[in-house]
Parts: structure tokens; sequence; C-alpha cells
């Protein structure tokens, strides 16, 4: 539905009808912290020496111990959902997702977020498929994917499908 408008988003509440292809915003930042790492280590269960152990993450090629990858996309799902544009959505229907460059303790994360597609499903409902590329402070990106989305429609155009 749409073309590309590349219309950055302001402050504000976004119904289906509201959003086109090409529209986007920017997250606000979070600084990812040890704490994070321990916490989410101990949250999922993953102890893997790359996240936990110094010493054997340099044995690995990097600076220091790397937060986990699933981390950053919570990390970046959370400032989405708590962004100033705000996608009227439902329920995330799907990830697609990379792991570009490692995150380490002390990066400050935020990103990117484009409308990839707009449509209507089958039975009526606001389907939105978002691109979202994750940088740190430095800008280089460290993540990026897609995840799609049910989206409210505004009230009282719930049974028109165009």
């Amino acid at each position: 539905m749409g073309s590309a408008t590349e219309r950055e988003l302001p402050a504000g509440n976004y119904w289906f009808e509201d959003l086109h292809a090409g529209d986007w915003f920017a997250t606000g930042r979070i600084v990812v912290t040890e704490a994070h790492i321990v916490a989410f280590a101990g949250l999922s269960g993953d102890f893997f020496d790359v996240h936990m152990d110094d010493e054997f993450a340099r044995e690995q090629g990097f600076p220091s111990r790397i937060a986990h990858g699933l981390l950053g996309l919570a990390l970046t799902d959370g400032l989405k959902n708590r962004s100033a544009a705000r996608i009227m959505a439902m329920a995330s229907l799907g990830w697609n997702w990379r792991f570009v460059a490692p995150i380490l303790a002390g990066d400050r994360i935020g990103a990117r977020i484009t409308v990839s597609e707009t449509r209507l499903s089958s039975k009526g409902q606001g389907i939105v498929t978002l691109h979202l590329e994750v940088t740190q402070q430095e800008g280089r990106v460290v993540q990026q994917g897609e995840t799609t989305l049910a989206v409210r429609r505004r009230p009282g155009t719930e049974t028109t499908c165009s």
C-alpha cells in the first residue's frame, strides 16, 4: 500500500492506515552494560564463554566479552516499543535478523526503523513489515533485519478492505 515516501515520522501514535512504505523514525539509545550481559545470561541460560569470559573472548579475536546477539535484538525491540513514534501493534509475527558486528559492554545502541511494506491480510488485518538497522555510538551497524507486525486498524476502518 502506498509508495516509498521517505517521511520521517514525528512523535505520535500510528495506526495501520497512517503508515506507508518509506516512513521511518529513529529510536532513542541505550548503553549496553556488563549488568545487562550477565542478567541476560541468567535469564536465557546462555553462559557461553564469549559472553562471560574476557580472556576467552580475546582469544577469539574480540576486544572483550560480547553481548548476546539476542540481547541486542531484545534491547532494540524495547527501544522500538518506547520510541516517541509508536506503532499501534497488536503482536509480532516474526523476525528475520542478522548479527553484523559484536556489541560490547559500554556500546550505546539505537536503531533507524523504516516501514518496508504495509498490506492487509486475507481477513482484513493490518500487516506491517519494518526494516531495522542498529548502530552503536560510532555509527557502525551491529545488527539489522526485519520484523513483521500485526498492527491495529483505525477504529471504524476494520471492516473495510482496500
